[in-house]
């Protein structure tokens, strides 16, 4: 019996084949539709404990910045932290998973083999004329960008691009607009929810990549896909390869 608080740990299990021992998921987890109908169990910032426990769960899957992963423990609740934040992590934490449910190595080493393949067959399709090209990817409002040492900055290097952040900022920093302004990025990904807003900010509307309509901008259930280091990946490559070819 598992509880997964974390989107991708979610999609993971499902993966790996054992959608159906879960029994309780957080609120943002939606994929598969198969878990839709499962009890809701809060989330990072706010795990309803009550429900966890009541669950019965052998093992809760989540991230390291959990709260309440302590109290849980202490409840007598085995917790398991795992946050994937490279492609490596998600490889790591794909056996893991499966050493947790039983699944064979082999097996989660061959669902991972699939999904490497994919997500390099899908950096190819790149279209050459955009190698090269400076791209922002903007994961969340305030606003926070997607750094080069994240599964998405790793992603769009394999694409060709050039992240404008640099490696020091770390995997998600806080981004000032100032800043991206000055960089002037040639191509621009963003979440519909995010875009709308893009054209508010002071200096904005003047960037290169806004005048000429390069900006990727994906669909709620697409941002999904884009911002979970998890077993959709190679969809999240495909996304972004099929934004760059319509703007080639």
């Amino acid at each position: 019996r598992v509880v997964s608080l974390l989107p991708s740990l979610t999609e993971s299990v499902c993966v790996l084949g054992a959608c159906s021992r879960l029994v309780g998921v957080d609120r943002f987890s939606n994929w598969p539709a198969s878990i839709r109908s499962l009890p809701r169990m809060g989330g990072g910032i706010d795990p309803n404990i009550e429900a966890i426990v009541a669950a019965r769960p052998d093992v809760v899957l989540l991230a390291g910045s959990t709260r309440g992963s302590d109290r849980l423990e202490a409840l007598g609740v085995t917790v398991v932290r795992l946050e994937p934040r490279t492609l490596a992590d998600v490889r790591r934490i794909l056996h893991t998973l499966a050493e947790i449910l039983g699944v064979q190595q082999p097996i989660s080493e061959r669902i991972w083999q699939d999904i490497e393949a994919e997500w390099t067959a899908a950096a190819r399709s790149t279209p050459l004329s955009l190698r090269g090209k400076r791209v922002y990817f903007e994961v969340s409002p305030v606003p926070y960008g997607a750094g080069p040492t994240s599964f998405i900055g790793e992603t769009l290097q394999h694409l060709g691009l050039i992240n404008i952040l640099p490696t020091e900022s770390g995997p998600f920093p806080k981004i000032n607009p100032e800043f991206v302004v000055r960089a002037q990025p040639d191509i621009i990904m963003v979440g519909d929810s995010n875009y709308a807003d893009m054209r508010n900010r002071p200096g904005w509307p003047n960037l290169s990549a806004m005048r000429a309509q390069r900006v990727c901008h994906f669909k709620p259930e697409e941002s999904d896909v884009l911002v979970r280091a998890g077993p959709r990946m190679a969809e999240a490559a495909r996304l972004m390869a099929a934004c760059l070819t319509a703007h080639a």
